[in-house]
């Protein structure tokens, strides 16, 4: 059994990613220490953000106070990337609506999701297109290594799932945009398809598949 923190507060990806990774990972989340780490994620990339969280946590476990015994962390950064809005909300998906209002912090699901409905108002089916990207960093937990040290040991683990944007929500299963994103093939929304299907099928899925696979070769 490895241990394997994965850093993030959104109980919905450790959720997924729990399931996703299976019975051979024991895996650690925010609701397992007491600590809050507030990392900025201020860079442009997926890439960049997963690896900005996945040092910050390896450096706080790395010092051994909350004696949790991950030798990894995962982080996740993902979103959704809208060919028709040039990419948006692309990093700042989590945010997207807040945008808006200058509030700092991660808007609700709903209101990203009204936001995007209204931008894409005008824009004619054939033009919806769309895909959810996710990027995996991977940074082990070493006492008294640096943050410079632990970023230079990082692998990245990504996925991507394309689709289009339909004109209304659908479906209560899933977090995010996940009603109103239709994976490529389908015509149910992720949040009408349900777990299992979104689990074969997501840019989650395909990252956490590769880092498998990564994983058994190390």
């Amino acid at each position: 059994m490895h241990a394997l923190f994965v850093a993030t507060a959104n109980a919905h990806k450790v959720g997924e990613l729990r399931s996703l990774l299976g019975p051979g990972f024991l895996v650690l989340s925010l609701r397992d220490t007491n600590a809050r780490i507030d990392v900025v994620e201020s860079a442009e990339s997926f890439a960049g953000n997963a690896l900005l969280k996945a040092v910050a946590w390896a450096a706080y476990l790395g010092a051994d106070t909350c004696g949790l015994g991950a030798g990894w962390v995962l982080a996740d950064d993902s979103g959704l990337e809208v060919d028709a809005l040039d990419g948006a909300p692309g990093v700042l998906s989590a945010r997207f609506a807040a945008l808006d209002s200058g509030v700092p912090g991660n808007s609700p699901d709903a209101a990203n999701n009204a936001k995007l409905l209204r931008l894409l108002a005008e824009t004619p089916d054939e033009r919806r297109t769309a895909r959810f990207r996710c990027v995996l960093a991977l940074v082990p937990v070493q006492p008294g290594a640096s943050a410079a040290d632990l970023a230079a040991q990082a692998r990245f683990f990504e996925g991507s799932c394309p689709g289009r944007i339909r004109r209304e929500a659908t479906g209560s299963a899933g977090f995010g945009y996940d009603p109103l994103f239709v994976p490529e093939g389908h015509h149910q929304s992720f949040a009408e398809l349900g777990d299992d299907t979104k689990n074969r099928l997501s840019h989650r899925a395909k990252a956490v598949e590769a880092f498998r696979r990564h994983w058994a070769r190390a």
